[in-house]
């Protein structure tokens, strides 16, 4: 009559099975090296860039449309004139017309410019700036200093961490 029942069968996350067709075998990079950080070169390249600290889904597909490449495109296809551009547009991105608005550090308390910060560089800057919080003894600071909430939440009921709870028992 039609066609015969073949059962659909759920797979984990780790046991997925995928298929990859490679147009060029030898041209191909498994694992790509990029800003100190390791790229799997099985994912769509604007998705496997994500794995960089600080670069989201949108700067990535934004990074790939002004360097002109395939956002189909396997991040092993990459060429090394791509990754080259990819480079340069993530550490120049004004250069390249990315606005203003679109950069993770805006308005940087030290020299007042706006950029792309990136991998380590995240770490420094959020380091500085909480040790000149701490130094200029700014209720924010202070707050990160003494390990409690510093956005402005209750802490009656929660951020208990490390404290008994209950009432203790008479003996």
């Amino acid at each position: 009559m039609g066609a015969p029942f073949v059962p659909v069968v759920q797979l984990n996350k780790k046991e997925r099975m995928t298929s990859l067709v490679i147009q060029n075998p030898n041209d191909f990079v498994h694992i790509l090296r990029m800003q100190n950080t390791n790229i799997n070169g099985k994912q769509k390249a604007p998705f496997a860039l994500r794995i960089i600290k600080g670069l989201g889904r949108r700067f990535t597909i934004l990074v790939m449309k002004i360097a002109q490449i395939d956002l189909n495109k396997r991040a092993g296809e990459l060429t090394e004139a791509d990754v080259e551009k990819i480079s340069d547009i993530i550490a120049k991105p004004k250069e390249y017309g990315i606005p203003m608005w679109f950069l993770n550090r805006q308005r940087c308390l030290k020299d007042g410019s706006n950029s792309q910060l990136i991998s380590n560089m995240i770490d420094t800057r959020l380091r500085e700036d909480l040790e000149r919080m701490k130094k200029a003894r700014q209720h924010r600071g202070l707050r990160h200093y003494l390990g409690v909430k510093v956005r402005g939440q209750k802490t009656k009921s929660s951020g208990r961490t490390g404290k008994t709870l209950g009432v203790t028992k008479k003996k």
